[in-house]
């Protein structure tokens, strides 16, 4: 405590000097005569660096589109690099197989010449020994051919492997370029809304709405080969009625854009549907105070070796003026992906807990992959406060008197020292 206060009062006395040596530029700086503090560009300007944006926006997102088409084309059966791979997996089966035959065919060549009897005349053996030279020779040719479609087959499927690998990288690149554009286009969106003095924006442009609030539960796991359902509950907790609430949402596993899949349902549209480039709606309007809920399944394909995955959640509202906003918070949702448990293992088939017209959570239930859709809205009034403490730093209270003390002398010997230049440089004027 002593320490702190020694620190307190050594810069009360130092910090007048350095107030001293700096007052110069304190007391002659001054604006420019006739100019403005905050120079803004023209709104004409701010709009045509908006349509930009815009338009740069809108070509990475078709680069993107394009990159992940390539993509998800060299994961079907009849992409020309798949078929070119089974064929030659083909072949080489073939091949192998044709090698076992010769095998045995030498096999049995060796056994007929072993098996003549002592009285064999020498034209007899003559001819099981070249039976068995010509079964030696057809294998040797049967090996070096599977061998060589063997290759070819390795060649063939590290060629898709790569394919695929660099339609993922591509794919990549192109989502962190649509990144980068669409922050962009949300500046140059931003300074022409602050340009304008407008709150809102009609059209796709979205803002955040900080009554506008969601919350996503769930697993915190998946086991590869099942599915499991997340609950997204989207609260209306300002003044004004929403007409649709929803939103874009996609599931990915990490360091892939394949191998995960979402579907959506809602008390609205209660049949699990696939989500799409269109967003998904209520379809109902949200009055405030009240709550909507979607269900979120996601299922992981049994093959996948990922460790975790997440799910993509871009949500939206929309007013009845075309006016959109978004949650203040962002969600993005993670989970871990494990092995599939062996059988008799447990999860089985089961069902969610419900939710009554309060919007009360109901029960809680088991989960399966068979879990029905449900979803639907509340009445649940929302608080929209939040009360916390500090964090405790460790130091008391007269600690904290020290400090303030030092801070006050600091602010004042300076001060103090400023306003001394001033008076001089005005006396010398």
């Amino acid at each position: 405590m002593r320490r702190i206060a020694a620190t307190a009062v050594a810069a009360a006395v130092t910090a007048p000097a350095l107030f001293l040596s700096a007052a110069p530029a304190f007391a002659d700086a001054k604006p420019a005569a006739g100019a403005s503090q905050t120079a803004r560009k023209p709104i004409a300007e701010l709009k045509k660096e908006l349509a930009a944006a815009q338009a740069a926006y809108d070509k990475a997102e078709a680069v993107l589109e394009t990159a992940g088409d390539a993509a998800r084309a060299l994961d079907k059966a009849d992409h020309p690099l798949a078929v070119a791979a089974g064929a030659a997996k083909k072949a080489s089966d073939e091949a192998a197989a044709a090698k076992t035959a010769a095998d045995a065919a030498v096999t049995k060549a060796e056994q007929d010449l072993a098996a003549l009897p002592e009285d064999a005349t020498e034209e007899q053996k003559a001819e099981a020994q070249r039976l068995v030279d010509d079964a030696k020779a057809a294998a040797e040719t049967a090996q070096a051919t599977a061998t060589a479609k063997a290759a070819e087959a390795a060649t063939a499927q590290k060629t898709l492997v790569d394919a695929r690998a660099e339609a993922e990288r591509v794919y990549r690149l192109a989502e962190r370029d649509r990144d980068a554009a669409e922050a962009v286009r949300d500046e140059a969106r931003r300074e022409l809304k602050v340009a304008e003095g407008t709150t809102g924006e009609e059209g796709d442009g979205c803002h955040r709405d900080e009554h506008f609030l969601a919350s996503l539960t769930g697993p915190k796991e998946i086991a590869a080969g099942s599915s499991e359902v997340f609950t997204l509950r989207l609260t209306n907790g300002g003044s004004t009625s929403y007409r649709e609430v929803g939103g874009f949402f996609d599931a990915f596993l990490d360091h892939s854009m394949r191998g995960a899949s979402l579907q959506w349902s809602s008390s609205t549209s209660p049949s699990w549907k696939t989500t799409s480039k269109s967003p998904i709606r209520s379809g109902a309007r949200l009055a405030p105070g009240k709550s909507f809920e979607f269900k979120l399944k996601v299922s992981v394909v049994a093959t996948s070796t990922a460790t975790g995955g997440w799910i993509y959640a871009d949500i939206k509202r929309w007013n009845d003026d075309r006016s959109c906003a978004g949650p203040y918070d962002d969600l993005w949702p993670t989970f871990k992906v494990v092995k599939a448990a062996k059988p008799g293992s447990g999860n089985g088939n089961g069902t969610n807990g419900g939710h009554d017209d309060n919007g009360s959570t109901g029960g809680s239930g088991s989960h399966g992959n068979g879990s029905a859709p449900q979803g639907g809205s509340g009445t649940t009034p929302v608080d929209t406060t939040s009360s916390g403490n500090l964090a405790s730093t460790g130091a008391g209270s007269s600690t904290l008197s020290f400090a303030l003390a030092g801070g006050a002398a600091v602010v004042l010997g300076g001060g103090a020292m400023v306003m001394v230049r001033r008076r001089k440089a005005g006396a010398g004027a």
